[in-house]
């Protein structure tokens, strides 16, 4: 099969015109010495050639010089095997043939291993190992042509194959035996570059075994010229190919935290804008799962490859069917592999395997390693079938043949290798992919059972067993580390395909299974670093997290693993893998409800991680019904333990505020923080925890003096106990931030929310979520302070969008922020996408809250705020009406909420004619929000001016001009002559007040 591709160029009667005839393995190659010789004005055509066996070699060379010009073979060793052919064949081709011919014909040498002999006719320049201008200097010199003074400059420059792109992440080693698959190869290439900018991803489809990730690799090699980043993700487990993903951050010399989903979202954005680099490449090796992958996959001028099983990614992506070698690929493949075996063997061995490249794979190495006959090995495959295994084992049409190819391997390492078998057994006891198996030599002092001690007792042997499973294509090994790092022997990782586990763990007795998986777990727990909370640590827990399961973690009894299995979960819980960690979390109840009490120590803390993970997912009432279950066990108990009780308590105030319960939640939490105060001391962690919850539930009381005093004292505690830079400090601070603001205090909440941010920029990374937390009360600070408002419309909607990414748009934290910026745009005039953002804003909290929630209830306020600026007065007014009466009902009448919702209803009545309505509620509301808040509060002499309206409008003159003059010499006062809210009421703008939703 032939890829051909005309150049023009050249000057008119100096140009030479060169046909460049290279094995698609060498296609980078070919394109730099295609625009080498056109830099220096030669023309050259590109001619992929894999000449078919069963044409006369004559004949295939005899093809090449129906071209003009000269042929240049691009060569190596391997080349000599195209077809393949024997040397024989080859060396009178060339002797004959291209002797004949040899005006014709030139070659350049790719490798420093020795050529046919008969390749001296083709006096092959060597260009192995020499700089690009050397290369350059060599290449012309061997055709004869003479370099231009001053080379021409392509518009895009070809980058020389030895040099690898800037960035080349951890893809896997280039197969120097890659058989055929070049028309495939080239179908993804083209398909990659015609996408539309942005949407350029193609999934190759198969079932296992069938070559996707050797097809990957080789297509990242072939095609690496064309890029500047590649970066390869190992996607079988969602935490390692989340982690894995983050590390590009590092490589792009992105400035983000530690924490995987803010690493994934400054790659995706740098990559969206292809700075600093546009010309990436990255792959997605096995990616079955799709939950989730708009959050992962990335857009902009490069490109993305996906390995996968799963079908669904036909609809998202380009997809591509990987077929089984059609049968002269699996003949070549065989050939390559076996030498001594001819072309009808071959086909024969293909056809017993279905052309599916795995079992091939390892049918290759066996006989090539063993130099077996065919006739024999294919009546050991046929005669010795396994009686234990009537169907294939993954379900994929695997062909049942290959079983028993790989049980007569298996019996091979039995005799001659045992301790193989053992690695084996021990690979088996991971999960398939990526396996750390140098946690082994690592810790050497685990206890592992007597028959596996050898592993870290004798390193020749160890090594041994490992080289003899890579020959044999059983495992392969990882070259480098997580982070890009090289490995020394104790951070060795290799990889077992998904179907070798399967076949091998089908395959390999259970006499040794239980000793295995009991070493796995051992090495397991001796490898957690112990502090989940230390976001440093969070790649090495994503790296233990998919081995647990399978190696019977969840069902041990020792405490040191159990405590490992939790940390998982911790990290899971920190880091925001809540799907991830909810799973596991479920798989850990079940096993441990066998054997541990529901009131143990470890169940206890599984059900606290559970919990919070439900909750902070915006399943609230499951996450109350968890806790509450405990609690009512923990006091049914014999005995008592206060701070299990104190802890569970405090989980359930928090869902108690998250359900609008704001009452139960505060009494409660008030007994939470009474209770860790008195067992343990006012600076002890459950201390600090309980006072500053209490201070949230004293804020969603809307008693905000209170909370700023308590969100005060605890700052100053966790300064001075913590350190100014701890995460739980930033908090407090943002705490009282938050406070400041809601008091009317817009300057002061404006002058401390800088700092803090700026603290969490340097300490957390700009999207992790508290530091997104962080980033609204500065911008809700400038926004209520009355500055130069103009500027923070695009920072809004840029936060929007990290919110989005980081929770999902129905997140509870990013409602609440379309909220804020919908009000935001409603007041500077862009009323239909305000319209939109705060529909969308209300719908979410109805379905999540449900309709009588306080904050679905007061959402009904901002909704009334639209329709009465789009003239829907009577509409507004029914809204304001309903936010009211809700309000009201749920939280009594002196509420923040309610007053605000009170100020916005007098203005309807207003607008609809109720003047006298509108006074009494008005005069009721100042009353109230002068007791609530004081009498210099924002909200308080906007009831003001609004009265003084109000009274006007009623012909009571005297009343509103002194309700007026005292408003605007307040206003002045608090927060300046230049403030919005004191511009607004001396140009007696009606005022107005936006819900602000919050959930705790």
């Amino acid at each position: 099969m032939a890829e051909q591709r005309r150049s023009g160029g050249g000057g008119a009667t100096a140009s030479e015109h060169i046909l460049v005839v290279f094995p698609g393995y060498h296609r980078s190659w070919a394109a730099w010495i295609e625009q080498c010789l056109e830099r220096h004005g030669h023309r050259a055509t590109l001619h992929r050639w894999d000449p078919p066996r069963e044409v006369p070699l004559e004949d295939s060379l005899g093809d090449l010089l129906l071209s003009s010009g000269r042929v240049l073979l691009v060569l190596n060793d391997w080349f000599f095997e195209l077809g393949p052919r024997p040397a024989g064949e080859w060396n009178d081709a060339l002797r004959g043939f291209v002797a004949a011919h040899a005006d014709r014909f030139a070659a350049v040498n790719l490798t420093n291993r020795p050529l046919l002999p008969a390749t001296a006719v083709l006096e092959p320049a060597s260009l192995w190992g020499l700089s690009e201008e050397a290369v350059e200097e060599r290449l012309l010199a061997r055709l004869g042509l003479a370099p231009l003074p001053t080379p021409r400059n392509p518009a895009t420059r070809v980058r020389f194959p030895d040099t690898r792109c800037d960035v080349w992440g951890e893809v896997p080693r280039r197969n120097p035996r890659f058989t055929g698959r070049d028309d495939l190869l080239t179908t993804i290439h083209q398909r990659l570059a015609d996408a539309e900018h942005g949407a350029a991803a193609c999934t190759l489809l198969g079932m296992s075994g069938i070559g996707k990730t050797q097809l990957a690799a080789e297509y990242a090699h072939r095609f690496s010229t064309d890029y500047d980043v590649v970066w390869w993700v190992n996607s079988d487990d969602r935490n390692i190919q989340r982690d894995r993903f983050g590390e590009l951050a590092v490589e792009l010399g992105l400035r983000s935290g530690s924490e995987p989903g803010e690493r994934i979202r400054a790659v995706r954005n740098a990559l969206r804008r292809g700075d600093p680099y546009q010309k990436w490449l990255v792959i997605f090796d096995g990616w079955d799962d799709t939950d989730g992958a708009d959050s992962l996959l990335p857009q902009g001028s490069g490109h993305v490859l996906i390995t996968s099983r799963n079908r669904a990614w036909s609809e998202r992506t380009d997809a591509l069917e990987v077929p089984g070698f059609v049968r002269a690929e699996s003949v070549a493949y065989l050939m390559r592999r076996a030498g001594h075996i001819n072309a009808a063997e071959a086909e024969e061995v293909a056809a017993e395997f279905g052309d599916v490249p795995l079992p091939l794979v390892q049918a290759a190495s066996w006989l090539g390693e063993s130099g077996m006959e065919v006739s024999e090995y294919l009546r050991m495959v046929r005669e010795r079938r396994l009686s234990t295994v009537d169907e294939p084992v993954t379900g994929d049409g695997f062909p049942q043949s290959s079983m028993t190819s790989w049980s007569i391997l298996l019996n091979r390492f039995r005799r001659a290798q045992p301790q193989a078998i053992d690695v084996l057994g021990l690979c088996t006891s991971f999960a398939p992919g990526r396996i750390p198996l140098g946690l082994i030599r690592a810790y050497p002092h685990a206890d592992l059972a007597e028959n596996l001690r050898w592993m870290t007792a004798d390193l020749p042997a160890w090594s041994r067993a490992l080289d003899t499973l890579v020959k044999y294509s059983v495992l392969t090994r990882e070259t480098r580390g997580p982070a890009g790092m090289e490995m020394g022997p104790h951070q060795e990782s290799v990889h077992m395909h998904r179907l070798v586990h399967d076949i091998v763990s089908k395959l390999t007795g259970d006499d040794q299974r239980d000793s295995h998986r009991r070493a796995v777990r051992t090495l397991l727990a001796e490898a957690d670093p112990g502090n989940p909370h230390d976001s440093r640590n969070w790649p090495r827990y994503a790296e233990l997290l998919p081995h647990l399961e399978p190696s019977g973690a969840l069902e041990s009894t020792r405490p040191r693993v159990q405590e490992t299995v939790l940390n998982c979960l911790r990290y899971c819980s920190r880091s925001g893998e809540y799907t991830t960690g909810l799973n596991l979390a479920r798989r850990t109840r079940e096993r441990w409800a066998a054997f541990l009490p529901p009131l143990s120590p470890q169940m206890l803390d599984l059900t606290r991680e559970e919990s919070t993970m439900v909750r902070v997912s915006g399943r609230f009432r499951e996450a109350y019904d968890l806790d509450r279950a405990v609690l009512e066990r923990l006091q049914a108990a014999p005995g008592t333990n206060p701070l299990a009780e104190l802890t569970t308590q405090g989980a359930m105030a928090s869902c108690l505020r998250h359900l609008g319960r704001y009452d139960e939640a505060y009494a409660l939490q008030h007994e939470v923080l009474e209770g860790t105060d008195r067992l343990l001391g006012p600076n002890e962690t459950a201390t600090m925890v309980a006072r500053h919850n209490l201070g949230v539930s004293l804020r969603l009381l809307g008693r905000f003096a209170e909370a700023y005093e308590l969100d005060l004292e605890n700052y100053g505690i966790r300064e001075s106990v913590l350190r100014a830079r701890h995460i739980s400090t930033l908090n407090s601070s943002s705490a009282v931030t938050h406070d400041l603001r809601l008091l009317g205090r817009y300057r002061d909440a404006l002058a401390r929310q800088e700092p803090t941010v700026r603290l969490h920029l340097q300490v957390l990374g700009p999207q992790h979520p508290q530091t997104l937390g962080a980033r609204t009360q500065l911008v809700m600070s400038r926004r209520r302070g009355g500055g130069p408002t103009h500027d923070i419309g695009p920072e809004m909607a840029s936060l929007l969008d990290e919110l989005a990414q980081v929770h999902g748009r129905e997140h509870y934290r990013t409602l609440a922020f379309l909220t804020n910026y919908g009000n935001y745009l409603r007041e500077h005039g862009d009323l239909s996408h305000a319209r939109e953002l705060i529909e969308e804003a209300e719908a979410g909290y109805r379905a999540l809250l449900g309709p009588a929630h306080p904050v679905a209830t007061g959402m009904l306020a901002n909704t009334g705020l639209i329709m009465q600026a789009a003239g829907e007065r009577a509409e507004a007014m029914s809204m304001f009406e309903a936010a009211l009466a809700g309000l009201t009902a749920t939280l009594g009448p002196d509420h923040p909420w309610v007053l605000g919702c009170a100020l916005c209803t007098t203005g309807a009545r207003n607008f609809n004619g109720r003047i006298a309505d509108a006074v009494e509620l008005g005069r009721d509301t100042v009353r109230r929000t002068r007791r609530t808040l004081g009498g210099e509060h924002p909200l308080t002499l906007s009831c003001q001016v609004a009265l003084a309206a109000d009274l006007r409008a009623a012909r009571e003159h005297e009343e509103a001009a002194k309700l007026e003059e005292d408003a605007l010499l307040a206003l002045t006062r608090t927060l300046g002559a230049q403030h919005p809210h004191t511009l607004s009421a001396r140009q007696r703008t009606r005022p107005y007040w936006d819900f602000e939703p919050y959930l705790g």
